[in-house]
């Protein structure tokens, strides 16, 4: 029953994905739940808004914490379709986040090939939701991409 849920909610975050891509955006899209709601959705924004930091999870996280009224996530979990790079993982591990639930991982540029404890001690992870699915967008994209070159 637990993977059923964290399935809805990566779904709702692979819908953010879609967005992205349309914008030709790099695809990554997240949602933030709270208590079986979700509170916030979010997909990069880079090339829209001209800002490296506009990531799908900082997108998120504004949008929850003004929800919510306050700097903390300790209610929530953060369900994103790419592994976050280091940057996204300091900001959950600065917001507290209840866990953290992604699809694809990100050998490249994902917080795991980073040293160090950058998420809070307390966040449980989940990674591998919608694992193909997560993936299979973020090939779409670049093929897409390298083939309009």
């Amino acid at each position: 029953m637990q993977t059923a849920r964290h399935e809805k909610y990566m779904k709702a975050a692979l819908e953010e994905a879609e967005k992205a891509f349309n914008r030709q955006e790099v695809p990554v899209g997240a949602v933030i739940v709270c208590r079986d709601t979700i509170i916030a959705r979010a997909h990069n924004l880079n090339e829209t808004l001209k800002d490296p930091t506009a990531h799908a999870e900082m997108q998120a996280i504004t949008a929850a914490t003004n929800w919510l009224g306050g700097k903390y996530l300790t209610d929530c979990i953060i369900y994103v379709t790419v592994e976050p790079c280091a940057m996204c993982a300091g900001a959950i591990g600065w917001s507290q986040a209840a866990g953290l639930v992604y699809g694809a991982s990100d050998p490249k540029k994902g917080y795991t090939g980073v040293l160090g404890g950058l998420l809070h001690p307390r966040t449980v992870v989940l990674k591998g939701i919608l694992e193909t699915e997560c993936s299979e967008i973020m090939v779409r994209f670049f093929k897409k991409k390298r083939l309009s070159l």
